[in-house]
């Protein structure tokens, strides 16, 4: 019969990790690969049932941490699970039978997003499909910060959905903001993009005006309008912070 293998990346997640892991308790394995914790996301983690890796994260990014994982498991499934996650007892149902079938396919999961307790269903936080579950062997994964997966086989979607718990405190989304922004202005700037100050101003207003007024994120009430304030802010801090190095780098050359 086919196993199944769920793998969680962590990093300072004591929070999140013991209900993430307790949603996959129907898996045979669960692997959490830590790239770095300093509170007590190891303790909890082994606590609960699962295997803990530690395996700091290189160049190659979120992609790395997850091809690393598939090096330290031996399940025929693998279902890639984020702390802040949770499989409902829908999802887990769905997930386990197309183990039991062990289809030649690869499979989606719609993801619902609760920020700060509200679930969203409009603008940027809005329902989402993620490539989750796979034959062990079939999958690898490139990119540095959004990371995708790189399967050819036939692509079908789970039943149920995940739960997404994407921020409960401000501090926790200012972190994220901060630690995000970086990545991605580094990944630009590797890339050899270029943004000028007009540029700057026009990616952030553009971001809100799409969540917010194309994606109908006014639907969504007061955080719909919090949030696409907030994600014009996020663009606006990565390109900043692009912009400032390339200045960086001029000031160099010269």
């Amino acid at each position: 019969m086919a196993t199944l293998a769920v793998v969680i990346l962590t990093k300072n997640e004591e929070k999140n990790i013991e209900a993430c892991i307790k949603s996959a308790s129907f898996a045979d394995d669960i692997l959490v690969v830590d790239s770095g914790s300093e509170d007590r996301t190891e303790i909890i983690a082994k606590a609960a049932g699962a295997r803990f890796i530690v395996h700091p994260m290189g160049e190659d990014g979120f992609a790395g941490q997850r091809n690393f994982a598939l090096q330290h498991i031996s399940a025929d499934w693998v279902f890639y699970l984020d702390a802040d996650e949770r499989i409902t007892p829908e999802a887990a149902a769905s997930i386990q039978s197309i183990v039991a079938e062990n289809p030649g396919c690869a499979y989606r999961v719609k993801r619902m997003n609760i920020v700060f307790g509200k679930m969203m269903y409009y603008g940027g936080h809005r329902p989402d499909y993620s490539d989750r579950l796979f034959p062990r062997d079939a999958v690898h994964w490139e990119g540095y910060v959004h990371e995708v997966a790189v399967c050819s086989l036939p692509q079908k979607i789970v039943d149920g959905t995940l739960h997404h718990y994407n921020y409960t405190t401000w501090s926790q989304y200012m972190e994220k903001l901060n630690k995000y922004t970086s990545m991605a202005a580094e990944s630009s700037f590797k890339r050899g993009k270029k943004i000028g100050a007009a540029g700057i101003f026009a990616h952030s207003w553009f971001a809100f005006f799409k969540l917010y007024i194309l994606k109908q994120g006014f639907r969504d009430g007061y955080y719909g309008l919090v949030m696409s304030v907030m994600a014009g802010i996020y663009d606006f801090v990565k390109y900043l912070k692009l912009y400032n190095m390339r200045a960086n780098k001029q000031k160099v050359g010269d």
